[in-house]
């Protein structure tokens, strides 16, 4: 099963979630696009707009199945070996999901500031491959 991650390849903190996940994952679940590619974004029914509601995860074999933001981080970590385990004992305590959920809208709307901004797109080892997705939005 392919995952479509699609981060800030201009943000400091996005690019360091990116590359920790490259060395982890190998390409083997998850495949990178930066919310700058416009045309692999358009394939998948993304707009600039959506993106400005922070990091996105498709599920490449079923794209109607999305998670955006926090749900994304959270949809991330249970797809990872173990995480679901964290995701759960997280879920389970008593209003962290609004908590992280405040924390998630924070560092998305202040990333730059709080984690610089890079010059120039970073692009995965692993990219998204867009070119034959024609997906239905």
């Amino acid at each position: 099963m392919t995952y479509f991650f699609i981060y800030d390849g201009k943000c400091n903190l996005c690019v360091s979630v990116v590359q920790l996940l490259e060395t982890f994952d190998k390409g083997d679940i998850f495949r990178y696009i930066p919310m700058q590619d416009e045309d692999s974004l358009s394939r998948l029914g993304v707009t600039p707009k959506d993106c400005e509601q922070g990091m996105i995860l498709i599920d490449a074999d079923r794209p109607e199945r999305r998670w955006q933001g926090s749900d994304a981080a959270e949809e991330l970590g249970n797809l990872l070996p173990g995480g679901s385990l964290f995701v759960s004992a997280y879920r389970a305590l008593p209003g962290m999901k609004w908590t992280g959920d405040r924390v998630y809208e924070q560092i998305r709307d202040n990333r730059y500031q709080l984690f610089g901004q890079r010059t120039d797109i970073y692009h995965s080892t692993y990219p998204g491959d867009c070119e034959t997705c024609n997906y239905p939005t």
